[in-house]
């Protein structure tokens, strides 16, 4: 059998290159520098999904105010009763009485606390007028407030403004009341029920 030399190039003598007719073999120096295809695995079922910070927070617990109060209507259902503070530049804003609702107190009992103290005016609930819900900053912190109105008739009292609360207290004809408010939404309220008499 006849045999054949087969000549070997320097490279190939230490080991970097294969004899001819081989199949060469990356070396490790070769295979660190390769970029091997990026093979996608998909995600497991229960594995958790990527989010925004924001999204990752506990959503912040809303502060909430809820109060009480409305309007009290004379003797001779022909008066109804508002409050008035000064603002900063001596305004009188008027608006209806009321107050925050204390720990067991039931809304009703709260508004008939409130409003006596408020203007020394004692008074019965007769009817509910509605709630009004609205949202207002205060220390840097926004706060959603609710406040439930009821319509009242006196009962007893002499008009006492609370001090360091109120600045004023007075009556007004029913007519003027819706007017006399200022603010839209305690005007829209009462303007609602058109002739308050009715509701006598």
């Amino acid at each position: 059998m006849a045999r054949y030399a087969v000549a070997m190039t320097p490279a190939q003598e230490h080991g970097a290159l294969p004899p001819f007719g081989q199949p060469a073999r990356p070396t490790p120096a070769a295979l660190a520098g390769k970029k091997r295809p990026f093979a996608a695995t998909p995600s497991p079922s229960h594995a958790t999904p990527q989010v925004s910070k924001e999204r990752r927070e506990k959503p912040r617990r809303r502060n909430e105010e809820i109060s009480a109060g409305g309007l009290v209507i004379d003797p001779s259902g022909a008066l109804g009763l508002l409050i008035g503070r000064h603002d900063k530049r001596g305004r009188t804003l008027w608006s209806l009485p009321k107050g925050h609702i204390e720990s067991g107190e039931t809304p009703e009992e709260a508004a008939i606390r409130e409003v006596a103290e408020e203007t020394g005016i004692e008074s019965a609930i007769t009817r509910s007028l509605g709630v009004i819900d609205f949202w207002f900053m205060a220390e840097g912190k926004r706060i959603h407030k609710t406040v439930h109105h009821y319509l009242f008739r006196m009962t007893g009292g002499t008009l006492a403004p609370q001090q360091n609360e109120v600045d004023e207290v007075a009556w007004f004809p029913l007519v003027e009341v819706s007017k006399r408010l200022a603010y839209s939404d305690e005007r829209k309220l009462i303007a609602s029920f058109g002739d308050l008499k009715n509701l006598i």
